[in-house]
């Protein structure tokens, strides 16, 4: 088809929606490095994994083969209620910057939960109700996954404790207010209701809190009530599984008007949307059928990929949960608080820990007000206000847009834009009144973090 005749926004017709996730690790020649028991240094059993959760789930994080795995029905039922996304193509922006770049995004902000995330609650959710629990526990950073989830178990009939990140508990109550619309009970972390939230405190009154600590409490919550169990919004290989929904109908998006992306942007805190978009254009490279060039991109406040180490850590700050390869500034390490609280997480997905690690994506650290720069202009040319999150995938996509106009080369830039930021405009406030500063960790603030890390 040619060039005049794609549309602004690409829609799947209904019978073209994805019925099945796909396994990037099936086609990894070398694959993620197996989670490990902190008690025996052991890689981790299906039995030991179990208790915290749901067993499907477990399957599904074990399973480094299986390339494609069915969605269940009443999953892709539940999908139909806000997909398929849209693919749009940024005239207007392109226009804006004068680039021959053609510039495309995934948008991925069209439901009521306002992000990528409800694609891994539904499933998460489904799974946990299917077994018969009474519901789940979970850590949220910005509020994306914790507002996902509240809706999926508001949806499912399950009950759902969130523990959100005590920055982001404050500077967006909103937000907060939003799940407990759809029936969550919200508790800023660290918080005195569990033993590791009281230890964290006792040892650091005024902390902000952190993704790593969010969950140790949430862990702990779920391990010490029958009937519960726990479930995590990014960093997994099911998380990434169910998210690569947004890069499988991407692709047969692109593919049905012949659009071949050259280079392929997203923002990067745990890796679930990143690890979504990339993962069928990732899975041709790995098998040799077509190259591509892949950009994670993520804060310079907390730079995981950029500066930080590959190794075994915990996943959480309270050390209750498994330990997993990846890049990582340590589980103890406590990122400023800046505005994108979605991507604080000290480690990254072991999945694209590993595929950084040899070679096949890049990573670049971006400053945040930087990164509102780029997200007020995307909103005030393309008419969307995008998330902080989102925005550092925006600030690069344009960066490499004018490269393009400086070199004359037409590359194709496609990047995810993983949600909007209407409950971020504490965060644009401080930015349009100029008060928002950068904070980038010393090499020194790091290596003590390096110190503490666990010696496997």
């Amino acid at each position: 088809m040619t060039e005049n005749k794609i549309p602004y926004k690409i829609y799947l017709e209904e019978s073209e929606m994805p019925t099945a996730w796909y396994n990037v690790r099936a086609d990894m020649k070398t694959k993620p490095a197996p989670l490990l028991n902190p008690a025996t240094g052991e890689p981790v059993s299906f039995d030991d994994l179990r208790a915290v959760f749901c067993d499907e789930l477990v399957r599904q994080e074990l399973d480094n083969d299986t390339r494609y795995i069915p969605i269940p029905q009443e999953i892709q039922d539940f999908y139909k209620m806000y997909r398929p996304s849209p693919l749009v193509r940024a005239y207007c922006l392109e226009e804006k910057l004068g680039t021959p770049a053609k510039i495309y995004y995934k948008f991925e902000g069209n439901n009521t939960s306002g992000s990528h995330k409800l694609n891994s609650a539904i499933a998460q959710a489904y799974y946990a109700k299917n077994q018969g629990l009474k519901g789940v526990t979970t850590e949220t950073g910005a509020g994306q996954w914790g507002t996902a989830l509240a809706m999926a178990c508001g949806y499912l009939g399950l009950d759902c404790k969130v523990y959100m990140v005590k920055c982001s508990y404050e500077q967006k109550p909103f937000r907060r207010e939003v799940m407990r619309t759809y029936g969550a009970s919200v508790t800023p972390s660290p918080s005195m209701t569990t033993e590791v939230g009281r230890r964290i405190l006792a040892e650091d009154p005024d902390t902000t809190g952190s993704l790593g600590c969010a969950i140790s409490e949430a862990v702990e919550d779920a391990t010490t009530h029958e009937g519960y169990r726990y479930v995590l919004g990014s960093v997994l290989n099911q998380v990434l599984l169910h998210q690569s929904v947004i890069g499988v109908e991407t692709k047969t998006a692109m593919d049905k008007y012949g659009v071949v992306p050259d280079i392929i942007i997203g923002c990067a805190g745990g890796g679930s949307n990143l690890g979504g978009l990339i993962s069928p254009f990732m899975g041709e490279k790995l098998r040799g059928e077509r190259d591509y060039e892949f950009i994670a991109v993520e804060p310079a406040s907390c730079p995981s990929l950029t500066r930080g180490v590959f190794a075994y850590d915990f996943c959480d700050t309270g050390k209750v949960c498994p330990l997993a390869k990846m890049y990582t500034l340590g589980s103890g390490f406590i990122p400023a608080a800046n505005h994108a609280g979605g991507l604080r997480y000290h480690g990254m997905s072991p999945v694209l820990s590993e595929l950084y690690h040899e070679g096949l994506m890049e990573a670049r650290s971006v400053e945040q007000t930087k990164v509102f720069e780029a997200a007020e202009y995307f909103a005030r040319v393309e008419g969307i206000l995008p998330a902080p999150e989102s925005s550092h995938a925006i600030r690069v996509a344009i960066d490499e847009a004018l490269k393009c106009k400086e070199t004359g080369e037409e590359k194709t830039i496609l990047f995810g834009l993983t949600g909007t930021g209407y409950f971020d405009l504490y965060a644009y406030q401080k930015f349009n009144d100029g008060l928002m500063s950068d904070y980038i960790p010393t090499d020194e603030e790091l290596q003590s973090s390096f110190n503490k890390l666990p010696a496997f």
